[in-house]
């Protein structure tokens, strides 16, 4: 049984409409999810962020990543089939097939670029919180209450 019931928790919350969503599809996704490419996701300090996908055999030119709105996509294309009907294998084990894989990011994450090395797709996120949204503190005022001011007639 997999449910889970989190209404308690957005009972205190307001606005966090989009995190609902994505715990529901967490919590709902398939479990034979694409595993292609394998990837890993590093934390390289307190607001950067490394994605690295294992994509040999295919060049800068044959590798896609875009950002839009919260989700980052990476797309590869596999050579056109002229070209693997040129070539004879005896053994096929590196995989070479076209593949999308999507990533939700947070609010505030932006990717900073992308490199190619040693078949290693390398993504580099960065959390950029504007100075608007960032802690403040309000002081308190002590004394006698000031009487409300009267702004129009």
């Amino acid at each position: 049984m997999r449910t889970l019931d989190l209404s308690p928790l957005f009972r205190s919350t307001i606005g966090i409409d989009r995190m609902s969503r994505l715990l529901d599809s967490a919590l709902q996704s398939d479990t034979a999810a694409p595993s292609y490419p394998p990837y890993n996701i590093e934390k390289l300090g307190d607001d950067a962020y490394r994605i690295s996908m294992a994509v040999a055999g295919f060049g800068e030119d044959d590798i896609e990543v875009v950002t839009s709105e919260n989700t980052l996509t990476v797309r590869a294309k596999t050579a056109s089939e002229e070209e693997e009907k040129a070539r004879s294998f005896l053994h096929r084990g590196i995989a070479g097939r076209a593949f999308e894989r999507r990533f939700q990011l947070a609010d505030y994450i932006k990717v900073t670029g992308a490199t190619l090395v040693n078949g290693l797709l390398n993504i580099d996120l960065v959390r950029e919180v504007p100075e608007a949204q960032k802690p403040r503190t309000v002081k308190i005022a002590v004394g006698p209450a000031a009487a409300p001011k009267q702004l129009a007639a």
